[in-house]
């Protein structure tokens, strides 16, 4: 059969046949739901039928000044003539370093890479070897990057007796069992006997300040600091995800607390590719390359790491960012989404949790409160997985395997009314 005669294939079809199961990572769409962006506007997406849908997913939160932002495009734009990358530092790399340092108190030094998952891989080395001690601790259920400690007890089904990991996944090293010990989020007493136990062997601790979508208790962070200090242990944040979508400070201005080193990503570059990652400067320092050679000096680098184009983006999102009203918005319309989603929950005479905090919600079908990966995974998860499909149906882009719902500046009311019209229909399906 000639190429002019085959059939042509459906968009999802083509997808099937190239990525496994039709997605690029994460997206567990069931074949006959799947779908390929063809274009996204603000907090619209549509697929190359031309079906629209809003947008909760926002590239996993990547792109919070909403899709094809003009600010961020034309400065993107703008640079691309320029060139795309250097390998070097650059203006816009210079001048978004200056801005981070400024707004972060815990980057007296940065440098920049791809991703998150770089960004908090550096922050892991950087630990151990400011330290010379071999162990991080992190947090069940907590997600720090496609690398080995990022992905360990992320999703864990053997639920092991703390601090012992789990690997989460095949093809996880062997020795990362003697790189991690576990601690249960939220749970502050527990963790600072973890952290006591094994404190002459320990290098940080990292967490996520706002783990997934579960906020933290009342005092949980500036124990970890405090638990941090007494055994010389440096304190990690990932904040890729709540950096610039908390307040322009991220968790550090939310929650009061500065870690020792911190990783960026996601929402810093605007929807472009960025990862960051920055600390004190005595750790920093290790990085320097005319330490080649010698025992205090830890290997970074980055191809594509503060490439021009995507620090030009980020220069145009923070700019955003910055406006008096940024903030504002996005806690008042995610505050009305989650008060909403709670409203919905109730009037369809269904037992769940919402939780979140800013521009982020998730909803867990439980009776009883969430407030770490246990009592989340208690949940009804296959039940939470046809809710998100029947909103995925109903022209609702999101990821249905349910972690978060990400709102962007694009949204407004009328969006979360849309999503909460439709996720009472949905709920009607359950």
């Amino acid at each position: 059969m000639t190429a002019a005669h085959r059939p042509i294939a459906s968009d999802a079809a083509r997808a099937q046949d190239v990525f496994p199961a039709g997605s690029n990572g994460e997206f567990n769409i069931p074949p006959e739901l799947s779908i390929v962006v063809d274009r996204g506007e603000g907090c619209r997406l549509w697929d190359m039928t031309g079906r629209e849908f809003v947008d909760f997913s926002m590239g996993w939160g990547s792109v919070l000044p909403g899709h094809a932002r003009r600010e961020v495009v034309e400065a993107a734009t703008r640079q691309a003539a320029k060139g795309s990358n250097f390998a070097h530092v650059n203006r816009p790399a210079l001048e978004l370093a200056e801005e981070i340092k400024r707004l972060s108190p815990a980057s007296r030094r940065v440098r920049f890479c791809a991703s998150g998952t770089e960004a908090t891989m550096y922050c892991q080395r950087l630990a151990r070897a400011f330290t010379g001690r071999p162990l991080i601790l992190k947090f069940e259920g907590a997600y720090h990057g496609a690398n080995e400690i990022g992905v360990t007890s992320l999703f864990p089904q053997r639920l092991k007796d703390f601090p012992a990991p789990d690997p989460s996944s095949a093809g996880i090293a062997p020795v990362v069992n003697d790189q991690v010990i576990v601690a249960p989020y939220n749970d502050l007493p527990t963790t600072e006997a973890i952290v006591a136990a094994h404190a002459d062997r320990l290098a940080g601790v990292i967490v996520e300040p706002l783990q997934r979508c579960t906020p933290p208790r009342p005092g949980f962070l500036a124990g970890l600091r405090a638990a941090c200090d007494r055994h010389g242990v440096l304190l990690l944040f990932d904040e890729v995800v709540t950096g610039f979508r908390l307040a322009y400070g991220g968790a550090q201005e939310l929650y009061g607390v500065v870690p020792d080193l911190v990783a960026y990503g996601k929402a810093l570059g605007g929807g472009f590719p960025i990862g960051a990652f920055g600390g004190r400067q005595e750790i920093m320092d290790w990085v320097r390359e005319d330490r080649l050679g010698r025992d205090d000096y830890v290997w970074t680098a980055s191809t594509l790491g503060g490439n021009p184009v995507s620090t030009a983006a980020a220069l145009a999102a923070l700019a955003i960012y910055r406006r008096p009203e940024t903030y504002p918005h996005l806690r008042e319309l995610g505050q009305y989404l989650r008060e909403g989603m709670r409203r919905v929950l109730e009037e369809r005479q269904h037992r769940a949790q919402v939780i979140g905090d800013g521009p982020l919600a998730q909803v867990v079908f439980t009776a009883d409160p969430v407030f770490d990966y246990r009592s989340t995974r208690r949940g009804d998860g296959a039940k939470g997985r046809a809710l998100m499909l029947g909103l995925f149906r109903r022209g609702i882009f999101l990821n249905p395997m349910g972690t978060k719902l990400y709102l962007s500046l694009a949204h407004d009311r009328t969006d979360c009314d849309r999503f909460l019209d439709r996720l009472g229909d949905a709920l009607g399906d359950l």
